[in-house]
């Protein structure tokens, strides 16, 4: 009898295969099949009538995802939602549909496919593969934006738990959110302490939609919304200054120009807080380090290591206070003026 191939084997062919399953998926995700799925399972004919797909050819897709247990196939070439297959539905808290709409655009698959021009050159492969940076991008593409906004939503919303529950938001009268898109975490900040007020930075076009967040979470009466740009200033009258998931989408250079921003805004006893990867020792956390490529090739960011983060905010005038595991993807690092 024919001995099994070795693990190790096995696991670096799923390893190589691994576009196609995050394919398959983004492409259930683009056919809506989760919230077609939300009252129960249908037959692959019904699926196939509503979203305009060949039949057989989306049976092979939904039976591929069943394999993974994100739907359930029944008798008859009937699928079900699991409880994986939830979280794409679009009206999830915690959707990942946007996630996986946006990891297979277009535009994602070209960056990605010139990883190898960022390893030899250093040089972020956006420009190299779209002819521009990711922000312009966005801005040319507003389509693409929204998908974007919508993944980072729900990638932080994972989040929030887990940083309200390892930070005491109590201790602070003023919370400001720098860079804070529509206002989401700072929502959940005030949501579980009332007597903390709010004040949410970001650009105008992200703040636009802050009104109904904020309103939705019933704390709109106790945040001011600054419409403006971090890299210019930052508004004074914080107790604690937040910057949630911003420092790793920039280099060095560009890091230490915001935390310049923040710290002439802050008085000497006020805290900054950055919510951020801190990157695992050897051999160990690929999460972070995917997440470090992604950087790469997107944006020209890094995810850094503790040492780095020490270094990054000595910089810029602070002195790291604590570091403080969140979620198994993020940290609370606590800093004061130096």
């Amino acid at each position: 009898m024919a001995a099994d191939p070795p693990d190790e084997f096995v696991e670096l062919i799923r390893i190589a295969r691994a576009h196609q399953l995050a394919r398959a998926l983004s492409v259930a995700a683009e056919l809506g099949v989760a919230d077609l799925l939300r009252d129960g399972p249908r037959s692959t004919g019904e699926l196939a009538a509503t979203t305009r797909t060949h039949a057989p050819s989306l049976y092979r897709l939904l039976r591929a995802l069943a394999s993974l247990g994100i739907f359930h196939e029944d008798a008859g070439q009937r699928f079900g939602l699991t409880a994986m297959g939830e979280y794409l539905r679009r009206d999830h808290p915690l959707s990942v549909d946007p996630l996986a709409r946006m990891l297979g655009s277009d535009y994602q698959w070209r960056v990605w496919g010139e990883l190898s021009h960022s390893v030899r050159t250093g040089e972020v492969a956006t420009v190299h593969a779209l002819g521009t940076g990711m922000w312009d991008y966005f801005r040319q593409h507003p389509r693409d934006q929204e998908i974007f906004d919508a993944a980072m939503r729900t990638v932080s919303r994972g989040d929030h738990g887990g940083i309200l529950e390892v930070h005491d938001f109590s201790r602070y009268r003023v919370v400001a959110d720098v860079g804070g898109g529509s206002g989401a975490l700072l929502a959940d900040v005030l949501t579980t302490n009332p007597s903390v007020r709010g004040i949410l930075l970001d650009q105008p076009q992200v703040t636009a939609g802050a009104d109904a967040l904020l309103r939705a979470c019933g704390v709109a009466d106790r945040v001011r919304v600054v419409p403006g740009d971090f890299f210019d200033s930052v508004p004074e009258g914080a107790d604690a200054y937040l910057l949630a998931h911003i420092l790793h989408d920039w280099p060095d250079d560009d890091a230490g120009r915001i935390l310049r921003c923040v710290r002439a805004a802050m008085h000497p006893e006020a805290r900054l807080l950055v919510v951020d990867a801190v990157l695992g020792p050897p051999n160990e956390d690929p999460a972070g380090k995917f997440l470090d490529l992604m950087m790469l090739v997107f944006a020209g960011g890094r995810e850094r290591t503790e040492p780095e983060w020490r270094a990054l905010l000595a910089g810029a005038g602070f002195e790291c206070v604590a570091i403080t595991r969140a979620t198994p993807r993020r940290h609370v690092i606590e800093a004061a003026v130096a």
